[in-house]
């Protein structure tokens, strides 16, 4: 007998992140995303270790998209943070974001040093419902009263 054949579509996902997932060109979910995205979309805490490749940034920001998608007002506000370490890995979570969240009415900003702060500060404070940042940039315009995690 072989094994059943996951697809996106018993996840539990939203159709626009379903259509946005195939005009990605994924139709079937790596180990990791068949393992993290059930139950994260339930609200609990993954923690998960998969090889470069496998999909871990859908394993994470496919459920981020959809519960911030519920959650979601006119006036957005950081509902969800992504930490990262290189300003490379945050461009490409932003990516990601862009690709998978292109159907959904929700603003996302990455933040990260080595550049200047004037853009990344302009969408700030035009409202943000996910925010990926580098730990010093974050902390920085916190420290300014540019980003609050209170929600």
């Amino acid at each position: 007998m072989s094994p059943t054949r996951v697809l996106f579509t018993d996840l539990g996902l939203i159709e626009p992140i379903l259509q946005a997932v195939v005009k990605a060109g994924y139709s079937t979910p790596t180990p990791i995303q068949q393992a993290a995205i059930p139950p994260a979309l339930l609200g609990r805490d993954v923690l998960g270790c998969a090889q470069t490749g496998t999909g871990k940034t859908a394993a994470f920001s496919l459920p981020i998209l959809q519960l911030i998608d519920k959650t979601a007002r006119k006036s957005p506000v950081v509902r969800a943070l992504v930490l990262t370490p290189t300003r490379e890995l945050a461009a490409q979570i932003g990516e990601s974001l862009e690709t998978y969240g292109a159907d959904l009415d929700l603003y996302y900003s990455v933040i990260f040093g080595g550049v200047s702060d004037q853009k990344q500060i302009q969408e700030l404070k035009k409202g943000v419902d996910i925010l990926v940042a580098t730990p010093g940039r974050l902390l920085d315009l916190m420290e300014r009263k540019y980003i609050s995690l209170k929600h």
